[in-house]
């Protein structure tokens, strides 16, 4: 019988992040990673966002991933929505965006970009920096058996025979749910979003444009009965995958090569970027069922990943959902050796696992519903609509949109990742939402903290979990901490507009780089909004007193241009 700190179930992108975080910030721990297959190995999700790249940098691997030359992702563009007309959501103004040799820094940027990653190459390098920092690793070693009693882990039942016995296990099975399921966890689907993926990888497809040194936009192509994914995986290997739903699927009655081969016809555009290509000839499918696990923690042991949830990848949040659930599980583990309160900590890495996953399926339910594309699944998305309650008038839209609150409980002005400007950027392409801005339209904020609790939230930093006090009333919460911190201060004496400008101008002259100014005022004014949308501020207009006054903001969502 072998023994380690903590036992972590699968080897992908979910358990050697979470390792690599332990050994980072908890070297003295010992982490054995049990993973299932050799080594490279294919696995579809392979369009990153650039919250993931902030991940790859913490645990010391970003340059390990530049330096395997993916592509850059510097957005997508889409055929979705109200119109037939390409339109294209960059994660960074393509005015500013200037070449540079690679392998690059994480800077300036690149620090706005993500990655297009083949998954076979990237989670070998995740694999490999674990086993680096210090985690043991075991290829082509199967879980057969998870020895419980009641709500604790005693060990795990390898393929060998041995035992592993651990103080923490972590299920990093992606959809197996290996610890999932051994522990009874129940699972709630909360959409009828339920499809399949058709997938292949092509040898030769050019890609639809090359943008600076090695940097592209994904294509996300509606067609009739569901939408294709086109993802330069390198200079020469591409994804091309098709979502449909799976009672589409059912009902036609056709194989997925037929519905495969006839889905990348039906766009001229796409079928001309593949006119010279070569399928490696391995056509797969899976099912892209959206679900939750009804808990994420136990007494010793953690889900996360894929084993924790999924939702639709037309967000392409997959990974980023992963890499995120994984390093919040490092820091819960790392704090509760620590000797923090177990409860506490599990219940906000719960919470906060539900939270992500939830909106994102939640905004994907949004993203369907508002496809006019999907000509032969008008049933379909209509059934989504209502199963939602959501019309798509656009003060309706917008209020469904703001359920729980745009504040997140990761700080940010939004929803499901996208940042509260963005998503009225949205409204001209999925259906229109409230466009008009309170903040740059009123002059008079009054705080509103009447009938808040005041509650104390998990913020996860530097390998701890520190107690982060939030106002809480119903489903929306107001951190004390930046940017809102500053709006809660100001507020309480100085409701007056005149008297806000100076406060705010003398705030951000205390920073003495441009830059870093330029980003606590694109912080501070959407954090502002959304104060205001989830009812923390009141805001009224006065004649004869000016407003604050709007910005210039470049469009990262706008119709579809040739780089």
């Amino acid at each position: 019988m072998a023994h380690t700190d903590v036992a972590i179930i699968g080897g992908g992108p979910a358990g050697s992040t979470t390792g690599s975080f332990l050994r980072k910030y908890g070297n003295d721990l010992s982490v054995l990673i049990l993973e299932r297959d050799a080594f490279p190995r294919d696995h579809v999700g392979e369009s990153q966002l650039p919250a993931i790249s902030r991940i790859l940098d913490e645990i010391g691997c970003w340059d390990k991933v530049e330096a395997a030359n993916f592509p850059i992702k510097v957005g997508a563009t889409y055929k979705w929505g109200r119109t037939e007309e390409l339109w294209d959501f960059d994660f960074y103004p393509l005015d500013l965006f200037h070449n540079e040799p690679r392998p690059g820094r994480y800077e300036g940027q690149r620090k706005s970009l993500a990655f297009q990653v083949d998954r076979a190459i990237y989670d070998k390098i995740l694999l490999d920096h674990a086993r680096e920092l210090g985690c043991e690793v075991r290829e082509t070693t199967r879980v057969v058996r998870i020895l419980r009693q009641g709500d604790r882990v005693e060990g795990l039942e390898l393929d060998t025979g041995e035992v592993i016995q651990a103080r923490f296990y972590v299920d990093g099975s992606g959809h197996a749910g290996i610890l999932r399921r051994a522990m009874n966890v129940s699972v709630e689907h909360p959409t009828n979003l339920q499809n399949i993926a058709i997938w292949e990888y092509w040898r030769n497809a050019e890609w639809a444009e090359e943008i600076g040194v090695g940097a592209t936009r994904v294509q996300v192509i509606s067609v009739r009965n569901g939408w294709i994914w086109f993802i330069p995986l390198g200079p020469d290997r591409t994804s091309v995958g098709l979502i449909v739903p799976a009672a589409y699927y059912k009902a036609v009655g056709k194989r997925p090569a037929e519905l495969y081969e006839q889905a990348l016809q039906e766009d001229a555009r796409l079928a001309g970027l593949m006119r010279n290509a070569m399928p490696e000839g391995n056509l797969q499918t899976t099912k892209d069922w959206s679900f939750l696990a009804g808990r994420h923690s136990g007494e010793n042991w953690f889900l996360e990943g894929e084993s924790s949830g999924f939702a639709d990848p037309i967000l392409a949040a997959g990974l980023t959902i992963t890499h995120a659930s994984a390093r919040e599980a490092a820091f819960t583990i790392l704090e509760m050796d620590r000797g923090a309160d177990p409860a506490w900590l599990r219940a906000a890495y719960d919470r906060r696992q539900s939270t992500r996953i939830t909106n994102h399926i939640r905004f994907a339910d949004y993203w369907y519903s508002a496809n006019a594309q999907f000509t032969e699944l008008q049933d379909h998305t209509a059934q989504i609509a209502r199963d939602n309650g959501l019309n798509l008038d656009p003060a309706r839209a917008w209020a469904w949109l703001a359920q729980g609150g745009f504040i997140d409980e990761e700080l940010g002005a939004g929803a499901a990742g996208f940042a509260l400007p963005l998503l009225k950027d949205l409204g001209s392409y999925l259906g229109e939402v409230r466009e008009d801005n309170p903040v740059y339209t009123k002059n008079i904020f009054r705080l509103d903290l009447e009938n808040a609790d005041v509650e104390v939230r998990p913020l996860y930093e530097n390998g701890k979990v520190s107690r982060c006090e939030s106002y809480v009333r119903e489903e929306r919460r107001l951190p004390v901490r930046f940017p809102y911190d500053f709006w809660l201060h100001e507020l309480r004496s100085a409701p007056d507009i005149d008297v806000l400008k100076q406060k705010l101008k003398a705030y951000l002259l205390r920073f003495a780089d441009p830059k870093e100014r330029s980003a606590r005022y694109l912080a501070l004014m959407p954090a502002l909004e959304a104060m205001i949308v989830d009812g923390w501020v009141q805001a009224s207009y006065e004649e004869d007193k000016p407003c604050f006054a709007e910005q210039f903001r470049y469009a990262m969502i706008h119709p579809h241009s040739v780089v």
